[in-house]
C-alpha cells in the first residue's frame, strides 16, 4: 500500500518542528520529507537532515526544471519540497510528513489532491508572539515580520482539512497521530 502525503503547517514558532519530530520518533511508517532552501544554516542543522542548503542560482534552476513538488520565497529565502523524494519514499509505504507553510501547503493541494493538510495554531496570540521571541534567532524587525505573516497565514485555515491547537506537545502529537490512522483507514486508501 502506498502511504501518505501529510502536511502539517502553520505560522512560525507554532512547534511545527518539534511536533513532528516527536511524531517521527513515537510513529513507526512517518517520515519527514527533507525541504531544499537558501536560508543559511542555523547551529546545529545537518546538511541533508534539517535541510538541503543551495544557493539562490541553484535553487531558481530546480524551480525551472520542475524539480519541486512545492516551493516558495519566505522571509527572503526560498524553501522547496523534492518532488521525486517524497514519491519514492510514498511508494515505500512510508507516511511522508511535509512541515512546510501555508503558501507551500496550498500549493501541494494543487499539485496532489490526496495530501492530508493539517493546521497547526498556537494557544493564543499572545503565546506566539512569545515563543517566537524566546526563540532567540531573530531579532527586532524580523520578528515583527514573522508575526505580520502569522497573522496573515491563521487566515488560511480553512483551507485545511484538519486544524489542531498547540497546546500540549503530548496532545497535539496523538492527535496528529490519530488523523493519519483515520486517514490510513479510508476506504478508498485501501482499494
Amino acid at each position: 500500500m502506498s502511504g501518505l502525503l501529510v502536511v502539517l503547517s502553520g505560522p512560525s514558532g507554532v512547534g511545527k518542528s518539534t511536533i513532528c519530530g516527536e511524531l517521527v520518533t513515537k510513529h513507526p511508517g512517518i517520515t519527514i520529507s527533507t525541504s531544499m532552501t537558501t536560508r543559511p544554516s542555523r547551529p546545529g542543522e545537518k546538511e541533508g537532515e534539517d535541510y538541503f542548503f543551495v544557493t539562490r542560482e541553484e535553487f531558481e534552476q530546480r524551480i525551472k526544471d520542475g524539480y519541486f513538488l512545492e516551493w516558495a520565497r519566505v522571509h527572503g529565502n526560498y524553501y522547496g519540497t523534492p518532488y521525486d523524494k517524497v514519491r519514492e519514499k510514498m511508494a515505500e509505504g512510508w507516511d511522508v510528513l511535509l512541515e512546510i507553510d501555508v503558501q507551500g501547503a496550498l500549493q501541494v493541494r494543487n499539485v496532489f489532491k490526496e495530501a492530508v493538510l493539517i493546521f497547526v495554531a498556537p494557544p493564543s496570540w499572545q503565546e506566539l508572539e512569545t515563543r517566537i521571541k524566546e526563540r532567540g534567532t531573530e531579532e527586532g524587525e524580523v520578528v515583527n515580520e514573522r508575526l505580520r505573516v502569522a497573522c496573515e497565514e491563521m487566515k488560511a485555515c480553512s483551507s485545511y482539512d484538519y486544524l489542531v491547537v498547540n497546546e500540549s506537545l503530548e496532545e497535539v502529537v496523538d492527535k496528529v497521530a490519530s488523523i493519519v490512522i483515520a486517514e490510513r483507514c479510508r476506504v478508498k486508501n485501501n482499494s
